[in-house]
């Protein structure tokens, strides 16, 4: 089955591909999905932004498309970055800009106070009509500083406590063992699998 993200991300097609595995799944970008009028994510939430992406992107593409809204949620910031976790820093900030931001309002938070979540929302239309919206989290805690080189965004700070280690310092099998868009993806690919797809006929 042929599937388009609706994303420019290089560092999420990856992940969607691994996490794709042995499944009969073909995964790539939309094409052109650059010279494509931007979506804007004004939702105040993870669900809207995710399905309001799958439902306009594919109006562009003939295949179904899968487009995910997914950040950092922060109790103890009144859910900050949230919604914005992407946008967290300014329309120019890098990764390691937007997790600096992070730990400078964080400063002085200790133990409950360092609580966090990662959400994920995958949605899947084709041409117009929603298929599917499915969410997950993950729980940990925010680090006070970077450790680990692997993953993108905030994975060097998302402290997770059952394997101590960060997100960053994980290998990529263990991350989506446990990451909040690998369980969010595993849900899609059941929705994608013949004995559910029945169940619509």
């Amino acid at each position: 089955m042929k599937l388009f993200l609706a994303s420019s991300n290089p560092g999420k097609l990856r992940e969607y591909r691994e996490l794709a595995g042995d499944a009969t799944l073909d995964l790539a970008s939309l094409p052109n999905f650059r010279n494509i009028p931007e979506f804007e994510e004004r939702a105040p939430t993870f669900a809207e932004n995710s399905a309001g992406k799958a439902l306009y992107y594919s109006k562009f593409a003939e295949e179904t498309v899968l487009a995910d809204d997914s950040g950092l949620v922060v109790p103890a910031l009144g859910g900050a970055p949230g919604v914005f976790s992407a946008r967290y820093g300014g329309p120019n900030a890098t990764d390691a800009d937007r997790v600096q931001k992070l730990l400078r309002a964080m400063a002085g938070m200790k133990g409950p106070e360092r609580r966090a979540y990662f959400v994920c929302v995958t949605s899947l239309a084709r041409q117009g009509r929603a298929l599917a919206v499915v969410s997950d989290r993950c729980d940990g805690l925010i680090a006070a500083e970077p450790k680990g080189t692997g993953g993108f965004g905030y994975d060097p700070v998302f402290y997770f406590e059952s394997l101590g280690q960060t997100y960053a310092q994980l290998s990529s099998a263990e991350k989506h063992v446990y990451s909040h868009r690998g369980k969010a993806f595993r849900k899609i690919l059941y929705v994608l699998s013949p004995s559910f797809a029945a169940t619509f006929v």
